[in-house]
């Protein structure tokens, strides 16, 4: 299945940002190459060759394999900022917004899965540099589950003597589903959702 498409549930065009054609065929080839024999194990050959194209046509695009992974993660890093950030900022109480960001924040993971475990996963293999960006970025959707959690407990809401534990612990919960996540499964993105929204909240000890 073409990461340009994934599973329903998922975002049809994850790549649109991406600009030129040529370049986003590329990426999209590289996601499905690192996803498939993992980051070291690709060449720029393997990729060019799933993209339709020659490997010099690579070079123009992006200088090099790790250039590629980088982008990935960048966009793949960005857009869960944003699934949790709109959460958090959104109307409710926190048990009502903390559902929100779970129940969106593994719908993404499951439907965008091939994309979502390159992201997530094969964070080691870039430079020092990008790493530290994309650990920044890692930190930020921390603190803004962490945040929701926080003013849970201190309107009452939920029992929770670790609030960075929990949040640690809510994040892995999350992002693992794009490790075993299957379109044959007998859920779909959706249904994943709902039931880790409701794990979570039972996690969290929140108040019916």
């Amino acid at each position: 299945m073409s990461t340009a498409q994934e599973t329903p549930g998922g975002e049809t065009q994850p790549w649109a940002e991406v600009t030129p054609d040529a370049a986003r065929r590329l990426l999209v080839a590289a996601v499905e190459a690192f996803a498939e024999r993992g980051y070291h194990a690709t060449t720029t050959r393997d990729i060019a060759g799933r993209a339709g194209m020659s490997p010099a046509a690579l070079y123009i695009h992006y200088k090099t394999k790790e250039e590629l992974l980088h982008r990935i993660s960048r966009i793949g890093h960005d857009k869960a900022l944003d699934i949790v950030r709109s959460a958090a900022e959104g109307q409710g109480t926190a048990a009502e917004r903390l559902s929100d960001a779970v129940r969106s924040f593994v719908r993404w993971h499951a439907g965008q899965h091939t994309t979502a475990r390159v992201v997530q996963y094969e964070l080691d293999a870039l430079g020092p540099d990008a790493r530290a960006e994309i650990i920044a970025l890692r930190r930020q959707v921390d603190a803004e589950v962490r945040g929701i959690v926080e003013d849970g407990v201190a309107a009452g809401d939920f029992d929770v003597p670790d609030v960075p534990g929990t949040t640690l612990a809510v994040l892995s919960l999350c992002i693992d589903v794009a490790r075993w996540f299957s379109v044959d499964g007998p859920r779909t993105p959706d249904e994943v959702g709902a039931l880790y929204a409701d794990l979570v909240l039972r996690m969290v000890g929140a108040k019916k």
